[in-house]
């Protein structure tokens, strides 16, 4: 599974990186963001990082790493917006979990080249404990953007879950 995840992962940055390169005929499809990146800043990644083992370890404002008009897409369809908004939601939900454990399958920082913008994707899996004792599990896939003070200004999540 391991082995899939980061054959995934490893295609994923080739076809992102891949239309930098190409020439030849015209794509089927045009980006309506980017479609020309190079790797990134490492330094946000370790950010992200450290923004997902804050969630583990429940210590939401360890870090000031949000910019007060932050916007975060989650995987449901909801939408939030504010540093504030998101941090007191995000201690609610979280607050109703007694464990979190996250295993982190990759990580890769991008730069796109025609916006002159950086994001950070990130794979990996949550294991969610409730306070029955029930365990919750989901795959995540989450793209961060940052502004150009190297603060996150907003996050797009997408959740599966497999096998279960």
């Amino acid at each position: 599974m391991k082995r899939l995840t980061l054959f995934s992962v490893v295609l994923t940055a080739v076809f992102f990186c891949a239309e930098s390169f190409a020439q030849g005929p015209a794509k089927p499809y045009k980006a309506t963001y980017s479609s020309d990146f190079k790797m990134g800043k490492s330094a946000l990644a370790t950010r992200i990082l450290e923004v997902w083992k804050d969630w583990d370890d429940n210590q939401l404002d360890r870090h000031d790493y949000f910019a007060d008009t932050v916007t975060m897409m989650f995987s449901d369809g909801m939408v939030m917006k504010g540093k504030k908004e998101n941090l007191e939601a995000a201690k609610k939900y979280r607050g109703s979990f007694t464990k979190v454990v996250s295993t982190v399958h990759a990580w890769m920082p991008l730069t796109s080249n025609d916006r002159k913008e950086d994001a950070v994707c990130i794979w990996g899996q949550e294991v969610n404990t409730l306070p029955d004792g029930k365990e919750e599990t989901r795959d995540i896939h989450e793209v961060w953007w940052f502004n150009k003070d190297g603060k996150i200004s907003s996050m797009r999540q997408w959740t599966a879950k497999f096998g279960q």
